[in-house]
């Protein structure tokens, strides 16, 4: 409470002389989860639908150099929330995950400890627009630490609906939901549906004040389950065998998904985007639209390896867990009354630790260097206009579920240089001709592996990253058998998989992929 006001104060004599309290726009910040920047219309995917979503794009700014800031959830989450990159803030992977000595899996390192909630020092995004008056809600996906701590009521949220530890649904995606932070709805809508609806009528609610709403969805994490008539209509298109004919490989630890295929993940991805229209149009028809500045974005890359193998990135590398830009770039739009230009693109890259100065900005009030220290307001950006180049860094010191290995990064400009924690190596990509990571350049390149390395040696050092610290159990033998025993099995999951979904007479159940086609 003596955070709130200080801050309350600190707002109150230091907005604009020229600033009217009653110009400040409003915000609706849509997060997805697990959701690729292949995964929508406008980005290129002619398999999965996304019209609202798309029209959200088109009606703003599309930048297509998103970044998530890390390649999983919680500390992409955080991020946002802070400003901070993880390697600072400390939540460096999914919260629940095993790290340290509790590792049990046979790997060269330990995964490093990490924070398990988001820093009660920190001044969150929330807390930050509560204090200036606006009216702050919550629903979705949360997963920034346990309950009591952490819950988003904590954090600078008035109101929060679904909201908790959990990184998935707490029990699936469609009603009843026994989720103990929203009341149980009767009806059997969808999970993504109910959210929208709940967060339009927040927005209805508060149509005569400033509101900040925060629509996170659990969409489309697993398990991944659609309605019967969604599994039909996409079902049947995937038989038009979009994609390559090499529909699956093996890339270093997992097989990956070539192509996008999968009729259950569709499903989930229109469900998901009938919700974001759902808020867009309770936008139109309050007359909020031209006041309100909407924002969409991802916490981390489409899953093309692990879980349910629902998507393909292509031509983006990899996908969540992985260091490779499938697990890190993201769909980034933000629609600016007055200020964006429809239709608009930028090169410039960004990340989620700038949305925090952005949104600040963008209401008229004062930024807060010494909390968003990580992230620059967009504001230059959406004008039309640039910003000073900068380099941008990621730091994962664990082992992704979906193959990701331990590295950290930084890009520096058209150079992306990865270091891996397993040996020491350090692989080297020019964006702009290899956006697929195919051809290492760091022999080729030394001196530029030189430079970046020392800034990226800088950087761990500032920021006091963890880094990870070889495991004596490791055994390499029976790690070389683990690996071809992986590639077999994932392998033929995966073919299994995909002729499934093109037998018209089959039917997934609650047991098979973690997957559930629920009839509406």
């Amino acid at each position: 409470m003596i955070k709130f006001r200080a801050l309350a104060l600190l707002f109150a004599f230091s907005l604009p002389a020229h600033f009217s309290k009653a110009d400040q726009p409003n915000f609706v910040f849509i997060l997805a989860d697990d959701y690729g920047i292949k995964d929508v219309g406008i980005e290129g995917s002619t398999f999965y639908e996304t019209p609202h979503l798309d029209k959200l794009a088109k009606s703003g700014m599309r930048f297509t150099q998103g970044y998530a800031t890390c390649q999983v959830c919680s500390p992409s989450r955080v991020s946002i929330m802070t400003g901070k990159y993880p390697a600072r803030h400390g939540v460096t992977d999914w919260i629940g995950a095993a790290a340290g000595t509790k590792w049990n899996r046979n790997d060269k390192v330990l995964p490093s400890e990490y924070v398990h909630g988001l820093p009660a020092e920190d001044t969150t995004l929330a807390e930050a627009m509560k204090a200036a008056g606006y009216r702050t809600f919550f629903a979705g996906k949360w997963h920034m630490g346990n309950d009591v701590e952490f819950s988003p009521l904590q954090h600078g949220f008035d109101i929060n609906t679904g909201g908790g530890h959990k990184g998935s649904p707490y029990n699936g995606f469609f009603s009843p939901f026994k989720n103990p932070h929203m009341e149980e709805d009767a009806t059997g809508k969808s999970l993504p549906i109910e959210l929208g609806e709940r967060t339009a009528k927040f927005i209805e609610d508060n149509k005569d004040g400033q509101f900040f709403a925060y629509l996170s969805f659990y969409s489309v994490h697993g398990p991944i389950q659609t309605t019967e008539d969604l599994w039909t209509k996409y079902q049947k298109k995937a038989k038009g065998g979009e994609g390559t004919d090499e529909r699956f490989i093996f890339d270093r630890t997992k097989g990956v998904r070539q192509v996008q295929d999968n009729p259950i993940y569709a499903g989930m991805i229109e469900s998901m985007d009938d919700a974001i229209g759902i808020v867009l149009d309770k936008l139109d028809a309050l007359g909020l639209a031209e006041n309100t500045v909407v924002i969409f974005t991802s916490d981390n890359g489409g899953v093309s390896s692990g879980d349910a193998f629902s998507t393909s990135n292509l031509p983006y590398r990899g996908g969540k867990g992985r260091q490779w830009e499938g697990g890190i770039r993201e769909p980034y739009y933000v629609r600016v009354p007055g200020v964006t230009k429809a239709g608009s693109t930028t090169e410039v890259p960004a990340t989620g630790t700038d949305f925090y100065p952005t949104i600040l900005e963008l209401a008229g009030l004062p930024l807060q260097p010494k909390q968003h220290v990580d992230g620059v307001s967009l504001v230059p950006v959406l004008k039309g206009g640039d910003l000073p180049e900068r380099d941008l860094f990621w730091h994962y010191p664990h082992y992704g579920n979906q193959g990701g290995e331990p590295s950290s990064i930084i890009r520096s400009g058209d150079w992306k240089l990865i270091r891996y924690y397993e040996d020491g190596r350090e692989e080297l990509y020019q964006l702009s001709k290899d956006i697929g990571e195919h051809n290492d350049l760091a022999s080729a390149q030394a001196d530029e592996v030189k430079a970046l390395s020392a800034k990226l040696d800088a950087w761990i050092a500032e920021t006091g990253a963890k880094i990870p610290q070889p495991d004596p159990r490791f055994d390499a033998v029976k790690k070389e058998q683990q690996l071809k025993q992986a590639i077999t099995k994932s392998m033929e999951k995966l073919e299994k998989q995909h002729s499934n979904f093109l037998d018209p007479n089959f039917k997934p159940n609650a047991t098979w992929w973690g997957s559930k086609v629920t009839k509406d």
